[in-house]
């Protein structure tokens, strides 16, 4: 039950701290708030929050330094900055940070980013991802559409298996091609522009509108769940 999960908003402005908690308690959240990193890390242990909305602007340090520290206290990492540059997006989503909303925000967005990095939290280790009428069974390497099976090709398939292992998450380019192409090939992204094309040929019910596979222009790609 939400009730019974808390959520951490780490910002140094009331105002937006009052924001957010109301928002979080009429979905049903306990809200436990922080002005600094000092007190965000002390909560953590404290409180045992599901996750984190963390502001990058703190007093006493860079709020970047916490997404891993948050994420390794066991808690979704939502960084909500005023911070618009793509690099820092990237920064943030590469040290472990669930998603990425930039100010000013709107809070139904704010809590549905929530609740996918939770469900994604519980689902990590998930063998069959749903997105669509689209169904990966990551442990038969199996793809169907409607129910008929699909056939990727090697490197289509692990651009879209590396997505479902993180869906409805931005995974970076560089996070993407590690995996994918190992290492050596960080820089190369045009490889992930031909993998989502061809993945979206054979995915998407409408190429013009891809409905699947979302761009994070300079960013990344994303799995809609």
């Amino acid at each position: 039950m939400t009730g019974e999960q808390r959520i951490l908003i780490v910002d140094d402005e009331r105002a937006i701290r009052r924001l957010l908690g109301l928002a979080m308690e009429r979905a049903g959240y306990r809200v436990v708030e922080a002005e600094n990193a000092r007190e965000a890390l002390s909560s953590l242990q404290i409180d045992k929050p599901v996750a984190v909305l963390l502001d990058l602007g703190l007093p006493d340090r860079d709020g970047l330094e916490l997404v891993p520290l948050m994420k390794a206290g066991g808690a979704a990492v939502l960084v909500i900055s005023a911070r618009e540059a793509t690099d820092q997006k990237v920064i943030a989503l590469d040290l472990g940070a669930d998603d990425y909303v930039t100010k000013p925000f709107d809070t139904e967005e704010v809590l549905a980013r929530i609740r996918t990095a939770l469900r994604h939290r519980l689902a990590t280790d998930a063998p069959v991802v749903t997105a669509g009428n689209v169904t990966i069974d990551l442990l038969a390497r199996r793809i169907t559409r409607s129910g008929e099976e699909i056939h990727l090709a090697p490197k289509e398939y692990g651009f879209l298996a590396e997505l479902a292992r993180h869906a409805g998450r931005v995974v970076t380019h560089a996070q993407l091609l590690r995996a994918v192409w190992g290492p050596a090939h960080e820089r190369d992204v045009e490889y992930l522009r031909v993998a989502a094309r061809g993945v979206r040929r054979k995915l998407e019910p409408d190429l013009s509108t891809p409905s699947l596979i979302r761009n994070e222009p300079g960013i990344g790609y994303r799995l809609v769940v």
